[in-house]
């Protein structure tokens, strides 16, 4: 008999993200691998590979080599019928892609189960099998693999049938038969007859685990966890569980004693990883080609653009608007993403041309004059003093995003178009997962372990709420002391948060992200397995946004904001009522009556102004001048909060406006020398210490991620470079403390402009054109019953009658008249 192995491999290995069933997170699991020294590990979840880039990141930070798999179902006849029960049990079957062909062909196959094979389960068949096998190395499964199950049914000419089957699609070098023991009966006569049939047919037997979670103490998290999934409780003697507690991440030692007379099938583990050998190529640009005039190359088409831009914008434009222009020009030539803006400028065309209304900008692209040159925003970044940096610079490592606002109504249009213009087997909506927060999980876990109601309830209740996120029961039991004493006097309380704890962050389900799209340069199953969202509306990635940045295909949000559609049918209220045409892009900043409309707190139905807090932060505040609406909008922020009494107080004369230094005061001078913009701190760095602005946003995100290492780098950088300017050096340590205090909850400067404008204008056309205005929000508010209540309200408080439903008059939307405002009649 062959010696046993010194180590191990774990193949057959379930996250999180074979939902609702796997309790394993993928950094817990790769950080065990590694302590064990084990030196590769893989990944199989149910069907899908929603976690493949995280892990592969995961294992090569860790220095061990990632397997990504996929345990997939296999249809027992064909995975395009649905003829009850006997297509409804798919048996399992284990897939590892040993190279980059294989991984291709993994993508394909998961696809193919989601978007042609689903029933109850995303199935694939032999069929699709056999054309898409190259590369791939196949272990048979589980007790639910087509072999295992045949054996305990005791079709044991099935079961060799099967072996001979799989055998002939993958070859004897890439077909094993899968081996474990977890105790369970079945498994002995299962194992038996596969090492029978590795006799016969020449073939290896591989040794797993069938990893659910990480530890063994994590077994009743994971049965929690199945009773999630059922909708059973814990203690129902009659519900689905799993039969034993061995399916965790065993140590080598663990795993040969196990299998100490079947040494060949713990050594095929470690030849399986030695044959698996993909490598991803993760943070390159994959941006699809743009088709530019003849002889032109992206760079020159963008230059042409942007220069016959300005003309647009400015007319004879001044030396700093050109110089600008020039400036980012060359950043975006050297970062390589004139395609991207190219792309971007092409479908807000598209947009404009079919009297889609967009917005005038969001996020950090807002500070890009070249970005408002192709009308991509609406916003001056030279006038508003925005910086590009913040959005592009030649040090950044990530594609930068420009976010995009449409009108409701036109966003899918707009998504049409681009589908059609690049393919659409090139574009898609992405993933996003729906997890567990630390409320939720004390009363999931409350709930499967019939805990009180009211008990979980109260502990559910004394989880803070952090910048609008729930705070983790780690951070919970540290800082909230009558939740500490629950957790320290009481075993049931403890033992439920100890649980819940295990299960906090773990993904629950599945949806589409609200507004993110990929586009590809190749069909996008090369890139991302996909599938169809909730409902089978759309095709989204299989990978999220994170992954997808990852991997390097752009991602933009096409985000639908309703505020627009209203502003849209109030103009075209206007035009009819008043044959006036309102020209909201060219609309200056200097309405009085739309600053008294705000400073009365009149805001219902005002973007961003509208909520009862911000309601009553205006009306204290009372802003004069566009710079204070958009620092409103920055300021109502969980962590800028803490910033609104100094800032109001010192507007209005009451607190005498204090600087950190002197020459801070023409970049703080605006905010009353309260720093609240990231904008603020990048300027502060480079006035202060002489950072260029590239290295001024490094330091401006390291502060806002309280990321340690790199602060602590920068810190030393900044003392050195404010000494050098003249500073003392005792100051300089205290200014640099004090930005990053500030810069903690810092703002984009540019996303609160450019959401300033919407506010600005909604709040314009309220204040100068009252009956149209409500009517529009009227009938953008059917459906929501309080929202028409109050708008309702509203328009009573303005002197406009609204009449109940006439059958002889009312529309199928609100409706002006000329003497009365009727609603509208849904028989």
């Amino acid at each position: 008999m062959p010696h046993a192995p010194e180590t191990f491999v774990h193949l057959h290995n379930h996250t999180e993200y074979s939902l609702l069933d796997g309790a394993s997170r993928i950094q817990a699991m790769v950080t065990r691998a590694a302590e064990l020294d084990m030196p590769a590990i893989g990944l199989t979840d149910h069907g899908v590979m929603y976690g493949a880039i995280h892990f592969y990141k995961a294992c090569k930070e860790a220095g061990i080599k990632p397997i990504i798999g996929c345990e997939v179902y296999v249809a027992p006849r064909s995975r395009l019928l649905r003829e009850g029960r006997v297509d409804r049990d798919p048996n399992h079957l284990t897939l590892l892609a040993a190279n980059h062909a294989g991984y291709l062909n993994l993508m394909r196959l998961c696809t193919v189960g989601q978007m042609e094979g689903m029933y109850y389960k995303p199935r694939i068949d032999k069929e699709i099998l056999a054309q898409h096998s190259e590369g791939l190395i196949a272990l048979s499964g589980c007790l639910q693999g087509e072999a295992a199950s045949r054996i305990v049914d005791g079709d044991i000419d099935g079961a060799r049938e099967s072996v001979a089957a799989y055998r002939d699609i993958f070859g004897p070098d890439r077909f094993l038969l899968e081996v474990q023991r977890h105790g369970i009966d079945r498994q002995v006569e299962v194992n038996d007859a596969l090492v029978r049939f590795g006799k016969e047919f020449g073939l290896r037997l591989c040794a797993t685990n069938d990893l659910h979670y990480v530890h063994r103490h994590d077994s009743e998290a994971h049965d929690v966890l199945l009773c999630l999934q059922t909708g059973a409780r814990f203690n129902d003697p009659n519900r689905w569980r799993f039969s034993t507690q061995e399916n965790y991440l065993k140590t080598p030692a663990e795993m040969i004693e196990a299998f100490a007379d079947m040494p060949e099938a713990l050594a095929s583990t470690l030849e399986v990883a030695d044959q698996c050998d993909l490598e991803l190529s993760l943070g390159a640009t994959l941006l699809p080609p743009f088709d530019v005039p003849d002889g032109m190359k992206p760079d020159q088409y963008l230059r042409q653009l942007v220069l016959n831009g300005l003309d647009w914008r400015f007319g004879k434009p001044a030396p700093a608007a050109k110089e600008r222009a020039e400036q980012e020009l060359s950043v975006i030539s050297q970062t390589g993403y004139a395609s991207y803006f190219l792309i971007v400028w092409d479908f807000y065309n598209f947009a404009r041309q079919n009297g889609i209304v967009v917005g005038p900008g969001r996020g950090s692209a807002a500070g890009s004059l070249v970005s408002y040159c192709l009308g991509i925003t609406n916003l001056d970044p030279l006038q508003h003093g925005l910086i590009f940096e913040r959005f592009l610079n030649i040090d950044r490592v990530s594609m930068p995003d420009i976010d995009c606002d449409f009108s409701v109504e036109g966003r899918e249009k707009v998504i049409r178009y681009v589908s059609e213009k690049y393919g659409a087997d090139r574009v898609a909506q992405i993933i996003t997962f729906t997890t567990m927060a630390s409320k939720a999980a004390i009363r999931d876990v409350g709930r499967v372990l019939e805990v009180p109601l009211r008990d979980t309830d109260r502990l559910a209740k004394l989880v803070p709420v952090w910048q609008g996120r729930s705070k983790t029961l780690e951070d919970t039991i540290k800082e909230v002391s009558e939740f500490r004493e629950a957790y320290e006097s009481s075993e049931e309380a403890k033992h439920l948060i100890d649980v819940a704890r295990t299960l906090e962050g773990v993904s629950r389900n599945v949806s589409t992200h609200a507004a993110g799209v990929v586009i590809a340069p190749e069909p996008l199953v090369r890139y991302t397995p996909l599938q169809y969202g909730p409902g089978r509306e759309a095709v989204i990635t299989q990978y999220d946004m994170k992954a997808v940045g990852d991997i390097g295909l752009l991602k933009i949000d096409f985000l639908g904001l309703q505020n627009l559609d209203i502003i849209a049918t109030c103009m075209r209220l206007i035009k009819e009522r008043r044959g006036i045409e309102i020209d909201l892009e060219h609309l200056t900043f200097d309405d009085a009556k739309t600053y008294e409309l705000i400073a009365n707190g009149d805001t219902h139905g005002v973007f961003q102004l509208e909520g009862p807090g911000m309601r009553r932060m205006v009306m204290d505040m009372r802003p004069q001048s566009f710079e204070d609406v958009a620092a409103a909008i920055a300021l109502f922020r969980p962590g800028p909060m803490v910033n609104i009494p100094a800032f109001i107080a010192r507007k209005q004369g009451r607190e005498p406006i204090e600087y950190m230094h002197e020459r801070l005061e023409p970049i703080l001078r605006e905010t009353y020398g309260v720093m609240i913009y990231q904008e603020q701190v990048m300027m502060a760095a480079r006035e202060l210490a002489g950072f260029t602005m590239s290295e001024a946003d490094i330091l401006r995100a390291a502060m806002g991620k309280k990321d340690k290492a790199k602060m602590a780098k920068l810190r030393a950088k900044f003392i050195d470079g404010t000494v050098e300017r003249g500073i003392p050096k005792a100051t300089a340590e205290a200014l640099f403390d004090g930005i990053a205090k500030f810069a903690e909850y810092g703002f984009n400067r540019a996303h609160s402009a450019a959401y300033g404008v919407i506010s600005y204008q909604t709040a314009y056309l309220k204040a100068n054109y009252p009956l149209e205005y409500m009517t529009a929000l009227l009938i953008h508010m059917e459906g929501s019953a309080d929202r028409v209540a109050t708008a309702i309200v509203d328009c009573r408080l303005r002197g406009i009658d609204v009449l109940a439903p006439d059958i002889n008059r009312s529309r199928t939307d609100f409706s002006m008249t000329e003497e009365q405002f009727p609603s509208p009649y849904r028989g």
